[in-house]
């Protein structure tokens, strides 16, 4: 039956929502009936269904009819879903109806978003949004504070405080263990602590927000409030649209006390290895001076958006007698007033670090080596945030957590032609802007197919500028511009391949990162990092984007967040032989991914997950019910972001699929308080 035939049978109506109940219904009960090949046939001939973990335990979108037949051949019969309704009032524009919808399967509850044409669904969303009998302790189930009554044995907030943080490695051995504490490592902790799950987050700074407060002193978030909201506590209404970072580290110290995240600051990972046999990591740690051997079953690195600085080897370096240092280590500009700075990129850093050379007084000259993508800030917020982050949007009740919904509704394959309208707006509204850094000499690109930044972030990383202001100091020539590599430092100069010369008291590397496996590399081992792949990468056939395995070959692997693989052990299972590694079928980083660690029932045991970039904030280590303990997830936040998005509320860590109560480590001192508060209490024990 076509669509058109599902509706003109079962719609009591002709209007959006009786298109959208209709197609439901007929989805459901094709589901419930096990026919995939119905099922698939409510699709469009072009479509795509985008999972979050909600179907296939893992991130994932299927292409075509044969896709959505294939998946549902696999899963079916383990996800049993049901319950499919309309939560909204749908929309339709341009012969698209755009709806919210909420579902369940056999274990979980879930949300999704559902685009329907005449033909039948173009793209559909499932999120997996809560395990049944897991659900967070949040208001009506929210903690009561207290265990009433006298007890002998009673243990104070703060004991039990002491003995979560304290414990790990002496008490109990952690579930997780979590290496960097920057957002990305904080918003998962939050979940984690929300989720009883024994786990901890290590260090090496001395305080939460250090990672902020270390940077240059101009530096200020380019992303919107709205945007970057952590787990449970957003920002507060009168926080800035953008947060100067030492703001921002107030809150990240203020959120890990709050949020009761278990956090060991002054602690640094020195090595990690795995036990295959059983399945148990071996990290160990340096806490202010002494060892502390953790064995946890999941290793996240939450080690930020990017790997190692890369500081390019040049001659002469060991000679220049002036400062010179990549921008991750630059200090601000305070020592430099009537210097010669020399900064070498052309992209945020190299601009934000330009502007604030120029601010106090230095004479700074730009070094272009490439050619760059620059929108404004103005312009990136109205045109290409506005309708999913801002206060525009809250008011016609787009939420931060619905905006996220809508971006990870978006397959990676069609994006392009999402952003394409946008970047042509912003590219004629402002025309003069680009005229005058033309005729500057600076060398423009809108990416190559002219979709603008996001989807060159989410294929290289790398290669733009948001611009709030220094852009016209390279316009009007008060920050000087040069292009060419450079070939070599002398003791006062650096040396263009073309033979100018630049005199320098100060050369900052603005050259950016490489990859975050550099870190698995370090402490694990070449040979996981390697298994890890790199962080940026759809595999588009754009620049500097051969894939998440830099253009290795690969079959049977899963798709994962920012082009992140899970590579099985022996033969793949119905769900991993789904997507051989092939172009951007393969998902990168997503506005709404759960960051979650797992694996499709009946599938093979994964060998190594690393998650990354892209995500979004709601960062949690989980595995399937019933599968084998994991092994590491590589954590990473691309730029701030955070998302309230609640795609996976609950952790599979414990979870038990008939829905009996999850159990702390022995030892842990979540333990005895549960044991004694009884089933009543088991969520705020």
């Amino acid at each position: 039956m076509t669509l058109a035939e599902t509706v003109e049978t079962d719609a009591s109506g002709t209007g959006p929502r009786a298109r959208v109940e209709a197609w439901l219904a007929a989805l459901e009960q094709a589901l419930s009936d096990r026919d995939p090949e119905r099922a698939a046939h409510l699709f469009a001939t072009t479509c795509f269904w985008r999972d979050l973990v909600a179907f296939t335990w893992n991130i994932r979108t299927v292409e075509g009819r044969s896709g959505v037949a294939h998946m549902l051949r696999a899963v079916l019969d383990t996800v049993d879903p049901s319950g499919f309704r309309v939560t909204e009032e749908p929309v339709e524009d341009g012969g698209v109806v755009a709806a919210w919808i909420s579902f369940e399967t056999a274990v979980g509850r879930g949300q999704g978003h559902l685009r329907l044409k005449e033909e039948g669904a173009f793209t559909l969303l499932t999120t997996l949004h809560e395990l049944k009998g897991h659900e967070e302790p949040l208001d009506t189930r929210r903690p009561l504070g207290t265990v009433h009554g006298a007890d002998p044995d009673r243990v104070t907030w703060a004991e039990r405080r002491a003995s979560e943080i304290e414990g790990p490695g002496r008490t109990y051995e952690p579930y997780v263990v979590v290496v960097g504490g920057g957002q990305g490592g904080i918003a998962l902790g939050a979940r984690l602590t929300q989720l009883g799950v024994p786990y901890v987050v290590v260090d090496r700074h001395e305080r939460p927000g250090d990672q902020w407060r270390g940077r240059y002193k101009s530096l200020c978030l380019h992303d919107p409030v709205w945007y970057d909201h952590l787990p449970y506590l957003p920002f507060p209404r009168n926080w800035p649209v953008f947060a100067p970072k030492d703001k921002i580290a107030d809150w990240l110290e203020m959120y890990t006390k709050v949020m009761e995240v278990n956090y060991w600051a002054s602690t640094a990972c020195r090595r990690a290895s795995y036990d295959e046999e059983n399945g148990v990591w071996t990290v160990v740690v340096d806490r202010g001076g002494e060892e502390v051997v953790l064995r946890p079953r999941h290793l996240v690195l939450a080690t930020g958006m990017s790997g190692k600085p890369n500081v390019p080897e040049l001659p002469g370096q060991d000679r220049f007698r002036g400062d010179q240092h990549h921008s991750s280590q630059h200090p601000g500009p305070d020592a430099y007033l009537g210097k010669k700075a020399v900064v070498i990129g052309s992209n945020n850093s190299a601009f934000d670090i330009c502007g604030a050379l120029w601010e106090n007084g230095a004479d700074v000259t730009m070094v272009q080596r490439s050619s760059t993508h620059v929108v404004t800030s103005d312009s990136l917020m109205d045109l290409g945030l506005g309708d999913l982050y801002s206060e525009r949007a809250l008011e016609a009740g787009t939420t931060t957590e619905k905006a996220d919904l809508t971006f990870a509704s978006i397959p990676y394959r069609i994006m392009h032609t999402f952003q394409r309208p946008i970047y042509d707006r912003i590219r004629e509204r402002d025309r003069d802007f680009y005229a005058r850094l033309e005729r500057a000499g600076f060398w423009l690109d809108w990416g190559e197919d002219g979709s603008g930044l996001f989807l060159k972030y989410l294929r290289r990383g790398s290669g733009y500028y948001i611009d709030v202001g220094a852009a016209d100091l390279v316009a009007d020539g008060s920050v000087g511009l040069v292009h060419g590599q450079v070939a070599e430092l002398t003791e006062t100069s650096v040396v263009l391949e073309d033979g100018s010369e630049l005199e320098a008291d100060l050369v900052v590397y603005a050259t950016g990162y490489g990859s975050m496996n550099g870190w698995a590399a370090d402490l694990i081992g070449q040979e996981v990092a390697d298994k890890v792949g790199k962080v940026w990468g759809l595999g588009s056939e754009t620049a500097k984007d051969p894939g998440p395995l830099g253009g290795r070959g690969a079959q049977h692997v899963e798709a994962h967040p920012a082009g992140g693989v899970v590579v099985p052990r022996g033969q793949p299972g119905p769900v991993a032989a789904l997507l051989p590694l092939s172009g951007p079928a393969v998902e990168g980083p997503a506005r709404g991914c759960p960051h979650a660690r797992v694996r499709a029932p009946g599938g093979p045991p994964p060998r190594m997950i690393r998650c990354g970039a892209g995500g979004v904030s709601r960062p949690v280590s989980v595995r399937a019910p019933g599968a084998p303990p994991g092994r590491v997830t590589h954590r990473n936040r691309p730029q701030w972001r955070r998302s309230t998005q609640t795609t996976t509320e609950s952790t599979g860590a414990h979870a038990d699929p008939q829905g009996r109560t999850p159990r702390p480590h022995r030892g842990h001192p979540r333990a005895r308080a549960r044991l004694r508060a009884g089933p009543a209490q088991r969520h705020h024990a």
